[in-house]
């Protein structure tokens, strides 16, 4: 019995002589089995996908996309090391995108601060996984690499670009650069891509951020970041464009407004992951808080989603083939919702990772740690592989897809 559930269930079991052992009333405890086989059942994957690999010589580019791996264990990251070890088999070929939350849990602090060690440590893990397989990649900004969205989250997403920019050397980068929302153009990883990136969080932030004409950023307004997305999708002619982005459009994750039946009977677990502590009704406010949009990092949250309506707006006529994300800890395969496929790789980190839901748009959904990878044949093919991570068993595909 692994699950705490189970362990939980287990405890509030009656003796076999009749004997409540906890004193816990016989209608909580029907109360917690029926909601165990509706939590299993809820959780289910249905049958998985898959397709078969493009040969070796058929690929031009591999494609990674792992975000919020910002807190790898100090003694050995599981899923860095299985991203270095699939970086390694090919590295001419091979790019990374790491999705932003790069550092937990307020960025990389200045040089002078007591942490700013460990912040260096946790960047760095990421880096060399680049680095020492012959790699190439970027970093792009998510809301905790803004100081978790506090007042000096400007300045923290500087520190970390100038870091990454002179740790990476010509190989790894920051995108896009001092704070500014981008779009910031990349064509040169493979002839078939344009590859978009954007700082989402520049959208939600209410401390200071660089805006309008003296902030040295071109575009630094909203309107002129729609106008700019709106004129790399058009101008992309026969590329396929991938936006990269921290924030998804649409999400089963809690972020996107879902909560399973456990999110709602032990609703501490999100201060805590131990607190297996079971509150029917009460625990039901924090999710219905979080669905009415009272949390800025929320999809529902009033300037999430006119960020998603500005920025779609600019998809009309010229749709991006592919939306990546993190920010959810987990890995969702999505159709639809304005582009052609929207991915959310947000689960770099193992034991920071839960199962989002399945929602009408859901092609795959798990909360198991790992990361994804677009194989790019010479055609132009497009193969999506979602690789979960077992910090025992390794890596293993779990999904595959052609995407068209």
């Amino acid at each position: 019995m692994k699950d705490p559930l189970f362990r939980t269930l287990a405890a509030l079991r009656c003796r076999s002589e009749g004997q409540d052992r906890v004193g816990v009333p016989l209608w909580t405890r029907v109360l917690l089995v029926g909601t165990l086989c509706l939590v299993c059942r809820a959780a289910s994957p249905g049958p998985p996908s898959f397709v078969p690999e493009f040969a070796p010589v058929e690929v031009e580019t591999r494609l990674f996309l792992i975000g919020d791996a910002g807190a790898p264990d100090p003694k050995g990251e599981p899923v860095l090391a299985a991203l270095g070890r699939e970086l390694a088999q090919a590295p001419e070929k091979s790019f990374v995108v790491f999705l932003g939350d790069n550092v937990y849990p307020r960025g990389l602090p200045e040089p002078e601060a007591s942490d700013r060690r460990d912040g260096e440590r946790r960047l760095d893990a990421q880096i060399d996984a680049v680095l020492h397989a012959g790699a190439r990649g970027f970093f792009i900004p998510g809301n905790h690499d803004w100081d978790r969205h506090g007042k000096r989250g400007l300045q923290r997403v500087r520190i970390q670009g100038a870091y990454v920019t002179a740790r990476g050397g010509s190989r790894v980068s920051f995108l896009p650069k001092d704070g500014c929302p981008g779009p910031a153009l990349s064509d040169e990883v493979d002839p078939h891509l344009r590859l978009v990136a954007l700082d989402t969080h520049w959208w939600l932030h209410k401390g200071p951020k660089p805006k309008g004409p003296a902030s040295g950023c071109d575009p630094a307004t909203e309107p002129g970041v729609v106008e700019s997305l709106r004129a790399a999708l058009a101008g992309a002619g026969t590329r396929r464009v991938i936006v990269l982005a921290h924030h998804p459009l649409v999400s089963g994750g809690t972020h996107g407004g879902h909560f399973s039946l456990r999110d709602h009977l032990f609703p501490l677990r999100a201060v805590k992951g131990w607190l297996w502590l079971p509150l029917p009704i009460v625990g039901s406010v924090y999710p219905v808080l979080r669905k009415t949009g009272a949390f800025s990092q929320d999809i529902s949250a009033p300037a999430n989603r006119h960020m998603v309506e500005s920025l779609e707006s600019a998809f009309v006529g010229s749709p991006p083939f592919l939306w990546a994300a993190g920010h959810e800890h987990g890995l969702q395969v999505l159709a639809g919702h304005g582009v052609r496929w929207l991915l959310v790789s947000g689960a770099g980190t193992p034991g920071h990772t839960r199962a989002p839901s399945r929602i009408p748009p859901t092609r795959f959904a798990s909360g198991e740690a790992g990361f994804m990878r677009l194989d790019v044949a010479r055609n132009g093919r497009v193969r999506l592989s979602v690789l979960g991570v077992d910090p025992e068993r390794g890596l293993a595909e779990r999904f595959s897809l052609e995407l068209d």
